[in-house]
């Protein structure tokens, strides 16, 4: 691609740093690198995916796909009801980027490492366009709770894996590849999934589905699974969005206005009478769907790293290439340290987030059940207010659409609000501490494994056992779980990050002397932990 003109009629074009680019993000994140080895995941493939997902072509299909936004066709020039999105050929692009690239299928193939390599992908896709991870998400996500139904996994467990994407308008039997979603919250519940008022009603082997979904993301979905209150109580149902020769009765109401997240359809939706699938018993719904709800958060644990790594390279390649008062920006002491603190917890976010998804690959049940929300809370804590600096590191042009920041910062909220927001996320963190003891055992095994590793750590790990000797109190769980969520970080990095990030997140985040701010901190080895940020 030929650069734009410098010198122009009026002025040159000066102090501007040039367009990004082809930006391999395998190549150029040595967080992601050592990381994703650590925890066995396919570098190889990680590596082809990273160098694909960075071409400055590809970032601008994300661009498209986040531009134009979807657009609800209910009827057919006839009056005939359609129910339909249209998306951008580009977000049609990504999501067969996503799909070929085994995003939904790599950890259900039996290889080593599929749940590592999966969240490898999603951190990499986050850094694209992050639309597009909702419905592969779900999907991913869909294959363990279809193991309650032998028949409906023989029919849609192979379409879900396979590495096609294909948006036809067809009932599953007839595609090759297909998508999966849900469609859980109600208006007058939201996430108390046990007042959800829509009605299942059998119909011989099947059901009829009636009431409203306040929520249903990825409506183009050939199928959702949803909740639905049967004779036996709260159930589990898969609702197939066409069937033979018509279409299922999914009412498609309106497209929800959201701040971000724009290349992705949300959906108010109705079902009048849907035929629906029991997935599970009778009044075991909440159990069945947790399985994928369990799946789902470890998406929504690494998406916000892949979010802060992304506002992060934005940032420090306008502060490497920009001078002010005589000096680079990078090169300006204050500049590095805020970058370099912020630096910390994007590390922090990679790390505990693969670490998470190996435990999934070796079957820690009890260690993942809690890690999981321990980082999904921790990860989305941190991510918008890293965004909001790292847009202000770059000054007025972060604030403008040309670049890559506003775009990142209405993302910033989504994954902390997506399966849980922070309240319902801390909440599960207690139940789970204390009905699940087997769960906070293996999280304090990890824990103690590295004890002696470095003083502020056994300091810090000390004070949170003698605050706490049991989970703590309802007012006091947003402290407990940020608390444990820090050590659990600072545990990984200090086995597998390079001394100094280990050492600068022991400094910065566990011995409490510093301010609140970014940059508020003393001690951190900048350039290393910048040189991060460009290898």
């Amino acid at each position: 691609m030929l650069p734009g003109r410098a010198q122009l009629s009026g002025h040159a074009v000066t102090n501007q740093p040039a367009p990004r680019g082809d930006v391999d993000l395998w190549a150029t994140d040595p967080a992601l690198r050592g990381m994703a080895g650590a925890m066995g995941a396919a570098t190889g493939h990680l590596a082809a995916r990273g160098q694909a997902l960075g071409t400055a072509e590809l970032r601008a299909a994300g661009r498209e796909a986040m531009r134009v936004a979807p657009d609800l066709r209910l009827f057919d020039a006839g009056g005939r009801r359609l129910d339909e999105v249209a998306f951008h050929p580009a977000y049609h692009r990504l999501m067969a980027e996503g799909i070929g690239a085994g995003y939904a299928a790599l950890p259900w193939d039996g290889a080593p490492g599929g749940h590592a390599t999966h969240a490898a992908l999603v951190y990499l896709h986050s850094q694209v366009e992050p639309g597009t991870c909702c419905p592969m998400t779900m999907t991913y996500a869909a294959v363990p709770a279809l193991a309650a139904d032998p028949g409906l996994a023989a029919l849609w467990r192979p379409r879900l894996t396979a590495r096609h994407y294909d948006p036809s308008v067809a009932p599953v039997a007839d595609k090759c590849g297909a998508t999966l979603g849900m469609a859980m919250t109600e208006k007058q519940g939201g996430s108390d999934l046990r007042a959800n008022a829509t009605r299942a009603e059998p119909d011989g082997a099947l059901y009829r589905l009636t009431g409203h979904k306040w929520f249903c993301s990825a409506p183009m979905s050939d199928g959702f699974l949803m909740l639905a209150q049967a004779p036996g109580g709260l159930t589990c149902f898969l609702v197939p969005r066409w069937l033979e020769g018509e279409r299922n009765a999914i009412r498609l109401m309106r497209l929800k206005d959201k701040l971000g997240n724009r290349a992705n359809a949300s959906a108010e939706i109705e079902v009048d009478g849907a035929l629906a699938h029991r997935l599970g018993a009778e009044g075991q719904g909440l159990r069945c769907i947790l399985e994928m709800v369990h799946h789902t958060r470890l998406d929504t644990a690494v998406a916000p790293a892949g979010l802060m790594r992304a506002a992060l390279a934005e940032a420090h390649h306008w502060v490497s290439h920009r001078s002010a008062f005589q000096r680079r920006l990078i090169d300006q002491p204050l500049m590095a340290a805020v970058l370099a603190d912020l630096c910390l917890d994007w590390e922090g976010a990679t790390a505990l987030g693969l670490r998470v998804a190996a435990a999934f690959d070796a079957g820690e049940r009890p260690f993942a059940r809690l890690a999981v929300a321990l980082a999904k809370y921790l990860a989305n804590t941190l991510c918008p207010p890293l965004v909001a600096e790292a847009m202000e590191a770059v000054g007025g042009m972060g604030y403008v659409e040309d670049t890559a920041l506003p775009w990142l910062y209405r993302e910033a909220p989504l994954n902390g609000i997506w399966e849980g927001a922070g309240n319902v996320i801390c909440l599960d963190i207690l139940r789970t501490a204390a009905r699940a003891p087997g769960a906070l055992a293996a999280v304090e095994a990890e824990l103690e494994a590295a004890r002696g590793a470095d003083r502020r750590y056994d300091a810090a790990l000390a004070a949170h056992r003698a605050r706490w000797p049991a989970p703590a109190p309802e007012a006091e769980a947003r402290w407990y779980a940020e608390s444990l969520a820090t050590l659990l970080t600072a545990a990984t990095l200090l086995r597998h990050a390079p001394a100094a990030v280990a050492d600068g997140y022991a400094a910065a985040r566990l011995s409490r002397e510093g301010g609140r701010t970014p940059g508020a901190v003393r001690g951190l080895d900048s350039a290393a932990i910048l040189g991060r940020l460009s290898a």
